[in-house]
């Protein structure tokens, strides 16, 4: 299931309130970005607010609130905040054990690597190693 979630920011300039916001995939942004810092630009852009303008830069002292998640994403927001980093951690978990469920498929005729944890801790564990390898 992909994770859809809601990005809004509330701020006020000359005396209005704004609440730009943008649903998105995230699964996709995630992939593209260390952080959540262009946010602030796809917002910005989504909702026509000039980036080289005094209510954009109002608009970046605001944190952003996340809602109306499905996915992976609504397991590591809380009181509209994103744990971004338990997120991403969660998602290349994901991730990784998709993979590996595609290979334990393929070469060892298991379709549900799930009822088999020692094998699947021992292939993400195989998996971790050579990700810390390649990084290298």
């Amino acid at each position: 299931m992909k994770s859809i979630v809601t990005v809004s920011i509330h701020f006020s300039f000359k005396g209005e309130r704004h609440t730009p916001s943008l649903t998105l995939e995230f699964d996709d942004h995630i992939l593209l970005k260390a952080d959540l810092t262009h946010l602030y630009q796809a917002l910005a852009r989504e909702n026509n607010y000039d980036l080289y303008s005094y209510e954009y830069e109002m608009m970046q002292a605001e944190p952003l609130v996340f809602s109306d998640a499905k996915g992976l994403v609504a397991d590591h927001i809380e009181n509209g905040s994103l744990n971004f980093d338990t997120f991403k951690a969660a998602f290349h978990n994901s991730k990784a054990l998709s993979e590996l469920q595609n290979i334990a498929k393929s070469k060892l005729k298991i379709d549900d690597l799930q009822q088999h944890p020692d094998l699947m801790d021992a292939l993400l564990e195989a998996y971790c190693l050579g990700q810390k390898q390649s990084a290298k």
